[in-house]
């Protein structure tokens, strides 16, 4: 506790300095053991201080050099506005411009700002493989068979550990294995809605949700959201009470696109007030443990004693996007997820199951999720640096603590969807933000996703992007 104490008031020192402009941007920072030696404190201290503050963009750490403190552009700024959508349910039709944009970039070499994956290089891909060698060397059929509906046992005790993550405490029976994390989300759709049920979402959302929504027949709520904390939950009751909602689907945990991530007072708020109301809650945690602080943010899964929490995710974010292994956690939905499941897939993969069952096993995950964070912090911020100093004034953009994804939004006057054409023409994609949403909105919005490291090319597919935005 007293190590606690030390270093949170070390960093708030620092930060006063930083903000008070006692330490200059561009300053370089005492190296960890000289800041131990000076304040006489452990180098365990002294480095947590460093990540407290890196975690909040004050300072970034430079390979061989040091820390500094960060540049203006990437420490505490304005972000994107509280969206403010209208108040009704509407019908989702977005899968022909999902599909229309699939068909527009097939050139290679693309710089791509859109899809929000982790690069390869930050994949631990000689590990996956021996995992995977040794799932078809231990398994009876080689993974040839069918792996029980519901998934492999010992997958299901690894993620039913992996859950104690983020405060859930539940057993391996309570787990359903499903090919990724959007499979969950559209097999929790299926156990608690119907075609033309109303269920809200945040806005801007993820379009891979709405599109399981369109496939499933119901329409949108969107809820007033604040990129920083959240839905308005006295929006959410409004709305409750005025459309009949049938379900919630969140992502409370570094949003995509927005980045929020709900406090635990507010998840806990949220889960109480859909306990009174006895509706579901479909809480999409991908990206959980892609956290940037020191502690992993809990779900709202963590808070919920009655089953009503349906807990989403999968390793595609942080380990296998390509081996497509996900879960849910579906509480009193379970044996409609399963009905569902059996309709729809029978079973997942065995092979891979077995693949990742086997590193959760072997703890190698702790280890790689640590420097996942780190890198994708660091991505973050110079992506975040980049944006601010290339595209044009006004331009604010989103401050996530963790997640893949950047929310942009450029003054009124502008249109992410125009400029697209043109980016692509250039070699760049992204997302524009009309595919965030179900009304006429974020024209002036776009996601840059930044998994992929900082190279050259990316930074310059950047600074491109925002000549291109300049000459509008």
């Amino acid at each position: 506790m007293a190590d606690d104490f030390r270093y949170r008031q070390l960093a708030d020192q620092l930060r006063q300095q930083i903000e008070q402009g006692v330490l200059r941007v561009g300053e370089r920072l005492p190296s960890v053991r000289q800041l131990s030696r000076e304040r006489g404190i452990s180098v365990t201290t002294a480095f947590r201080a460093y990540y407290d503050l890196e975690a909040r963009g004050l300072i970034v750490a430079r390979p061989q050099s040091g820390y500094y403190v960060q540049s203006a552009g990437s420490r505490p700024g304005p972000v994107p506005r509280t969206s403010q959508p209208r108040p009704m349910a509407t019908p989702i039709t977005i899968s022909e411009a999902m599909r229309s944009l699939a068909r527009g970039w097939s050139q290679p070499d693309l710089v791509d700002l859109a899809v929000a994956v982790p690069s390869l290089d930050l994949l631990p891909q000689a590990k996956l493989n021996k995992s995977l060698l040794t799932a078809v060397r231990q398994l009876p059929d080689s993974g040839l068979g069918y792996e029980a509906t519901a998934g492999s046992p010992e997958l299901r005790r690894q993620i039913a550990r992996l859950s104690f993550n983020g405060g859930s405490r539940v057993s391996a029976d309570e787990v359903v294995v499903t090919n990724g994390c959007l499979e969950a989300i559209t097999l929790a759709l299926r156990a608690t809605t119907r075609p033309g049920d109303v269920v809200a979402v945040e806005s801007p959302t993820y379009y891979g949700i709405l599109q399981a929504m369109e496939g499933m027949g119901v329409r949108a709520y969107e809820l007033p959201t604040d990129p920083q904390t959240g839905p308005e939950l006295a929006a959410l009751e409004q709305a409750i009470r005025k459309e009949a909602i049938r379900a919630v689907v969140l992502t409370p945990t570094f949003s995509n696109p927005s980045g929020y991530c709900m406090s635990d007072d507010r998840k806990a708020a949220l889960v109480n007030l859909l306990a009174r109301y006895d509706l579901p809650l479909i809480e999409d945690d991908i990206y959980g443990e892609t956290y940037f602080g020191s502690v992993r943010p809990r779900t709202c899964h963590s808070f919920d004693t009655a089953g009503r929490v349906l807990l989403c995710s999968s390793v595609s974010k942080t380990l296998a996007p390509g081996y497509r292994v996900g879960w849910v956690l579906a509480g009193r939905y379970q044996e409609a997820v399963i009905r569902a499941q059996l309709m729809q897939t029978i079973s997942p993969a065995t092979i891979t199951q077995a693949a990742i069952a086997d590193f959760l096993r072997i703890g190698r995950f702790d280890l790689h999720l640590r420097k996942l964070r780190a890198a994708l912090q660091k991505h973050m911020l110079t992506y975040l640096d980049a944006i601010l100093t290339s595209f044009p004034d006004g331009t604010t953009v989103s401050r996530p603590n963790g997640g893949f994804v950047l929310w942009v939004e450029l003054p009124e006057g502008y249109s992410a969807a125009a400029m697209l054409a043109r980016a692509v023409d250039a070699g760049i994609t992204f997302y524009p933000g009309h595919l965030f949403t179900t009304q006429p909105q974020y024209a002036a919005c776009l996601r840059i996703a930044y998994g992929h490291p900082p190279t050259v090319a990316y930074l310059d597919g950047l600074k491109q992007l925002g000549r291109l935005w300049q000459q509008t």
